[in-house]
């Protein structure tokens, strides 16, 4: 049941046709977790929680840093030095007051992310590395929770959502050596992406549109242009595959 304040405060998002007061109580039920409080997780939670997704839970380890500050909007020169979950949660926490943020302050890693994901409805991969992707897919694929996938590099970025048994997954896509070391970024590209992320977060929870699936959308800032891929499964893939011999234990600590 919305109270008198959330239907004033959500009203401009009920009067969307098909969304209504049913909509807005579904997000309000929503529990969603974000891996990740830098770029493109300020942004995409920023959104959440201004639209009313009732529980968002943030896991970060990281302290904001004077570079940071061109693309993590959560955080300001004023936060330097502090853990970026509890800049994040003061923020979010005025954003919008009716909602519920928890923190998590730990690396995630083989041992700690299944308890860290159990009770939730789907995940945001709202970090900066493959190694960390992959445990989150793997995650996801244990759990059956939707993955709500970005990714960017400099004016570039690319999204893609993820449900377990029926879509390609992030090992479906990426294939290679992980990539290490810092990514250059513009602060505008996380955030087209992640806005692009927490659409298909709100539209998954809502039921409403066509979802990001089978199909890797790729964002060109510097030319401005969007582009489709398609992405098939790969049936012998070691996180989703449908081969008895394709799976593995996870074992990643990354």
């Amino acid at each position: 049941m919305l109270s008198p304040e959330e239907l004033e405060r959500y009203q401009r998002q009920i009067i969307i046709p098909g969304f209504g007061e049913e909509g807005q109580e579904k997000l309000k039920r929503a529990r969603v977790l974000v891996v990740g409080a830098g770029g493109l997780g300020s942004p995409g939670t920023l959104y959440l929680a201004a639209a009313g997704v009732g529980t968002l839970r943030i896991v970060d380890s990281d302290i904001v840093t004077l570079g940071n500050l061109n693309r993590q909007i959560l955080h300001w020169t004023r936060d330097i030095g502090r853990n970026k979950i509890e800049s994040a949660a003061e923020k979010l926490r005025e954003i919008n007051p009716e909602i519920k943020v928890e923190t998590v302050n730990v690396k995630l890693t083989g041992e700690n992310a299944r308890k860290i994901a159990q009770g939730y409805d789907l995940i945001v991969d709202a970090v900066d590395n493959l190694p960390t992707r992959y445990l989150l897919n793997r995650t996801a694929m244990d759990l059956k929770l939707p993955l709500f996938h970005g990714a960017v590099y400099g004016f570039q970025g690319q999204a893609m959502t993820i449900l377990p048994d029926q879509t390609p997954c992030l090992m479906c896509l990426y294939r290679g050596a992980s990539p290490r070391g810092k990514v250059p970024v513009i602060g505008v590209t996380p955030a087209v992406i992640a806005s692009i992320q927490a659409t298909e977060v709100i539209k998954y929870i809502t039921g409403l549109g066509q979802l990001l699936i089978n199909r890797l959308l790729i964002y060109d800032g510097l030319n401005m242009k969007f582009q489709e891929l398609k992405i098939s499964r790969d049936p012998f893939c070691t996180h989703c595959g449908t081969t008895n011999s394709s799976k593995s234990e996870l074992k990643t600590n990354e």
